[in-house]
């Protein structure tokens, strides 16, 4: 069984920072690619980053790169994502997701954790 939570969520101000932990659980979690996806109201979810099991290889939506970092951390079962700049666009249910495999680029997410809420405030 793989859970994953996420934390670091909350309301910031427009040209803020935040590092969202995604911590998972379960013996091969830290093989796994690992994304954080967003979704704001009325609008379709999509995906913000993602890293390869080895953090060795990312993706990044072509609106947040330069301003988000995704890492991982294997030996604590924690995947980040350090969103700095933030605009009023970014604004959001953030989730953690899990591929289940090691593959690059992953195939597919199996494992999703509750969600963290991001405001930001203009």
């Amino acid at each position: 069984q793989v859970q994953l939570v996420e934390s670091g969520g909350g309301l910031v101000q427009a040209g803020g920072s935040l590092r969202l932990s995604c911590a998972g659980s379960g013996r091969t979690f830290s093989y796994y690619a690992e994304g954080w996806f967003r979704q704001a109201p009325g609008k379709e979810r999509e995906r913000v980053a993602a890293v390869s099991w080895t953090g060795g290889s990312t993706y990044y939506l072509d609106s947040v790169k330069g301003r988000f970092t995704i890492s991982k951390d294997n030996a604590k079962n924690t995947v980040y994502l350090q969103m700095n700049s933030l605009k009023p666009e970014d604004m959001g249910v953030y989730y953690c997701a899990a591929s289940g495999d090691t593959y690059w680029p992953p195939r597919g997410y199996q494992y999703w954790g509750q969600g963290t809420q991001v405001t930001v405030s203009s």
